[in-house]
């Protein structure tokens, strides 16, 4: 049963060759593609392209992912963008497709910026199949006979008119073979790709017969071969060029560093060539076979007789430019982590009295024997002098800036500082310093690029500061001396805020909100010396008031001193106030438990007498300013005058987010929104003690109608006497019980603001700040100076391109501009942005720089205007933005004759050692005469060996018999010093053979 059964199982083990292959399925897959992508039918209806249109118009790709059973293969489909389309077009049955008619056009020979295959075959829309990312190269000639198979396949199979192309070989060689079918035609595109040029078709003549014997037309007389032809000459060795940056001057303190300016300068532009290679090429676009010569042994190509020149110019890669180097390493200081004393070390200490200096300060303080004045007693003052005398015994070699350079970068920050410390012309010179040139400022959109960037004004101290920081970091020791420097800042911060000198390079006022947070402290800082600096001028005003009144009274005791005395409180009231018009006199007490006793008995004479303040029956009188709008008081006949008040305290915006922070935390609890209150009513509280003082019998209406008039409401009624008169009352909100007007005014008393507890402690503010900016690491110093780094770097792009009057570059600046104002608003910043940022800053400084270099090696002048002049310009601003730029006049013009000259001193260069090369005589003005010399001596030629060369030949004859159509042939030969191909396409008529 067994033997029986064998047969019958084998009869169940055929193969059902029916099922579809790989390879089939691989053909259904791109012809369903070309499906998707609507490339069936004729495309002979599309215009043809316009001269040019291949380099301005847009390329369009579109790619899928198809496989070969596991090998992967991208399929991806170039065209070009065409803006109208012949719709409405009728077609013979007979025309050509249109990759057949693209292989004829002569308007877009050697596109400089094309696909390679547009470059050899002169084609608008094309398909190419290229190998997956990770996959081998189609090197065996089965399978690419087996890829060529499939492609003309699915062209036959979907009637597909657009050519396909495949990928073979090795990537960098750039192999090709494809195919494009038509009604009745066929174009196979073949590629030759050889590392050397065979000696028989090194020129004109031998790839012609390659071109004839391919094509085998038997015809007699042979079709004319239309011939176009490129030679591109290369320009390295440049002779006439300005250097990129000015020699160092080692004789000037910051000398030593290639592109090193002085301290509020950033460095600009590259320390080498900016422009590598000039690329000449030379065009014959039209010829015949006939009437140019070139063989073996003569050619009659030459480069100045050439009809058309076109240039480009390559650029350095990797080109260091100074800017973009400067902020590239000023943003890697905010990912450093450690502090300053981690980078400074410790410093060395020194030894026996000196020594002693920081341990026994706070005994200092107390000592009751003091021989200094008890305003130099202080903390702050026995640490700086400590630190001084520390600083003094620190080696050389452990201070990362030289002491010169710390000096000149300290000058730079506070020049009021070169005018001697104790002079009163300093203090009153940085408050004018600060303003004097601010009208001229504003009227500047430069200037006001600060409130864009939150960065602060180019003329204030932070910006000095942010500039001395990123040179430090750059060109004196790194992160060592941003350390160093950072630290001598804030030493001479303290120093100014101990002897009461104001900050240079600051507004007066309180913290610009629209600024930097650390323009905001500066800010802050210099609020708090002013205020001190108010309080010691008034005390000093008194105190000399006082002796005065002291030796009047003493020289005259046998008369009355009461006539005098409102004169001389008057006088002292005045000039009070012209020191501190409209300041706080809370100010002028040290701390907010302190009172100044002794001037106790201003206030008694502070104001004339009213006549009742002399009957004793209301208190005297305290703090007035002048009346107001001459009212009077509800409840009696005297004036309602304004009080001195204290100002609100400064804050800046870090106090403001805390301060925010805690009433939100209280809650919405009825304790809490009462707390709320109390705290916001600081102000209030202190203005209307200040109120009741200099208005002795006021009622809380009378606060309201010159503190909220809003608040005061008057209505006419009609009295007992029927006349109309006019009566107010406070508004509804005012009556609310439990409000918070009501509860302070019930709970202030009559003190005027001289007496009371200040709002705005200066010497806690100021100490505040101190310790804020004593704590800042380098990291956090770079973060709070980035914005400042980033406007200069904007503003020097634009100082440096209003000089080359770039287009392109000017439009960028504006871009980043906005770009940087949206960068630097949030407080973390991106730092991946923050690159990138920076990275197109240095793209704007290389376009300068290469722009720059091209008008020197063209000799472009600023002073000298002409034609000539403006066609320089034009041209070699149109090398920065054109991918090829045209040369009007080819050899002959003005830019070709420089061109020549150029390569003629590189030629020169090059034949000679550079001690003879320095001994030859100038170049005759005029090299595009026709005199050659004769003789011996004129062996160097004008040009070097053509770089490359490009042959493109064209002809359209009947192939394969002479009986069949007549087809477009075109072969594009490539001669280097190291590759030779030939792409050719090559088409014949499917019908008729």
């Amino acid at each position: 049963m067994a033997t029986e059964s064998d047969p019958e199982s084998e009869v169940f083990e055929i193969t059902d060759f029916t099922t579809a292959s790989e390879w089939e399925r691989f053909v259904s897959k791109v012809e369903e593609v070309l499906n998707d992508w609507k490339l069936i039918g004729n495309s002979a209806g599309n215009l043809s392209p316009e001269k040019g249109e291949y380099t301005r118009g847009t390329w369009g790709e579109k790619s899928l992912d198809i496989s070969f059973a596991d090998f992967k293969f991208f399929i991806t489909h170039f065209f070009l963008k065409r803006e109208h389309e012949k719709d409405d077009v009728k077609l013979e049955e007979d025309t050509f497709p249109l990759a057949m008619q693209d292989l004829l056009c002569m308007n877009n020979d050697f596109p400089p910026r094309a696909h390679c295959l547009v470059r050899w075959y002169g084609m608008q829309e094309f398909v190419v199949i290229t190998p997956g990312t990770n996959c081998e190269a189609i090197i065996s000639e089965s399978k690419c006979n087996l890829l060529l198979s499939s492609i003309s396949i699915s062209l036959a199979n979907s009637g597909c008119q657009v050519p396909m192309f495949v990928q073979i070989q090795q990537k960098w060689r750039r192999m090709y073979a494809g195919e494009c079918q038509g009604p009745g035609v066929r174009t196979d595109f073949e590629m030759v790709h050889l590392k050397k040029v065979p000696s028989q078709y090194n020129h004109l003549s031998g790839l012609l017969d390659i071109f004839k014997s391919k094509m085998g037309c038997n015809l007699s007389p042979l079709p004319p071969v239309n011939i176009a032809i490129r030679f591109t000459y290369i320009l390295q060795d440049w002779q006439q060029y300005s250097w990129p940056q000015q020699p160092p001057d080692f004789d000037t303190l910051l000398g030593g560093e290639v592109g090193g300016v002085e301290f509020g300068k950033l460095p600009f532009g590259a320390c080498e060539e900016p422009i590598s290679e000039l690329h000449l090429a030379t065009t014959w676009p039209h010829l015949t076979e006939g009437i140019v010569v070139d063989n073996e042994v003569y050619s009659d190509l030459d480069p100045l007789q050439a009809p058309h020149w076109s240039v480009r110019v390559r650029t350095a890669e990797n080109l260091h430019c100074l800017l973009g180097d400067l902020l590239t390493d000023f943003l890697k200081l905010c990912r450093r982590k450690e502090s300053t004393e981690e980078i400074l070390g410790k410093l060395i200490e020194d030894e026996g009295k000196e020594n002693s200096d920081i341990s026994s300060a706070l005994s200092k303080l107390t000592e009751p024997a003091a021989t200094v004045p008890i305003s130099k007693l202080s903390v702050s003052n026995m640490v700086h002098s400590a630190r001084k005398h520390i600083r003094r015994r620190r080696r050389n070699d452990e201070s990362p800036l030289n002491t010169d350079i710390l000096n000149s970068v300290l000058m730079y920050l506070f020049p009021d500082a070169a005018v001697e410390r104790s002079s009163e012309n300093r203090k009153n010179k940085a408050a004018k310093a600060t303003c004097s040139e601010k009208s001229e400022q504003d009227k500047n959109s430069d200037y006001n690029l600060y409130l864009q960037l939150k960065s602060a004004p180019s003329d204030s101290l932070t910006y000095r500061l942010a500039l001395c920081v990123c040179l430090a970091n750059y060109n004196h020791g790194g992160l060592r001396a941003v350390a160093h420097l950072w630290q001598e800042f804030v030493l001479e911060l303290r120093y100014r805020w101990e002897n009461n000198y104001l900050i240079y390079g600051l507004t007066g006022g309180p913290p610009d909100l629209r600024c930097c947070l650390l323009h905001q402290k500066l800010q802050m800082l210099n609020c708090c010396i002013e205020r001190k600096r108010a309080r010691d001028e008034a005390r000093k005003v008194l105190e000399g008031n006082r002796e005065r009144e002291r030796r009047v009274s003493g020289g005259c005791q046998n008369s009355s001193p009461l006539p005098e005395s409102p004169m001389v409180t008057t006088t002292a009231s005045t000039l009070t106030r012209e020191v501190s018009p409209g300041k706080s006199w809370d100010s002028w007490s040290d701390s907010e438990d302190e009172f100044f006793e002794c001037l106790s008995d201003q206030g008694e004479v502070e104001a004339p007498h009213t006549e009742g303040e002399k009957d004793g029956s209301k208190s005297k009188a305290e703090g007035r300013l002048h009346p107001f709008n001459n009212m009077t008081l509800l409840n009696s006949t005297d004036l309602l005058y304004v009080p001195v008040t204290q100002e609100p305290a400064p804050m800046t915006e870090d106090l403001l987010e805390e301060h925010s922070e805690v009433l939100a935390k209280l809650g919405t609890s009825a304790e809490g929104t009462h707390l709320r209150a109390r705290m916001q009513s600081a102000c209030l509280l202190s203005d209307m003690e200040s109120f009741k003082s200099a208005n002795p019998g006021c009622v809380l209406e009378d606060f309201v109608r010159w503190y909220s008039p809003r608040d005061y409401i008057e209505e006419e009624v009609v009295d007992e006497n029927g006349d109309t008169v006019v009566k107010g009352n406070l508004s509804p909100r005012m009556k609310i019980p439990g409000n918070m007007w009501v509860e302070a005014w019930e709970t202030a008393r009559a003190i005027p603001a001289r007496r009371q507890r200040r709002l705005f402690d200066d010497t806690k503010e100021a100490e505040k700040v101190l310790h804020y900016l004593a704590v800042q690491k380098p990291a956090d110093l770079t973060l709070h100076l980035l914005p400042c780094i980033l406007h200069s770097a904007i503003l020097k792009l634009k100082e440096e391109e209003s000089i080359e009057d770039i287009p392109s570059v000017k439009k960028s600046i504006q871009q980043a501009t906005s770009q940087a104002s949206k960068l630097l608003q949030p407080h973390n910043y991106d730092y991946k942005k923050l690159e990138d940022f920076i990275n197109q800053l240095m793209t704007m400084e290389m376009v300068i720089t290469q722009a720059r270099s091209l008008k020197a090696k063209f000799a472009v002048s600023e002073d000298e205007k002409g034609g000539d002049t403006d066609e320089l310009e034009k041209f070699v601003s149109s090398l920065l933005d054109e991918p090829e730029v045209v040369v009007v006049g080819a050899g002959q013009g003005s830019a070709g004759s420089i061109i020549h000259r150029l390569f003629v001193s590189a030629q020169r260069l090059t034949d000679f050692t550079s001690d003879e090369a320095a001994l030859l005589s100038p170049l005759d003005e005029d090299l595009g005469n026709d005199k050659k010399p004769t003789g011996g001596s004129n062996k160097v030629p004008d040009f070097p060996s053509p770089a490359g060369r490009e042959i493109l030949l064209r002809s359209c004859v009947p192939r394969p018999a002479p009986y069949s159509k007549a087809l477009p042939q075109r072969l594009f030969c490539v001669l280097m010093r190291e590759e030779f191909r030939l792409a050719g396409a090559f088409s014949s008529d499917t019908s008729f053979f």
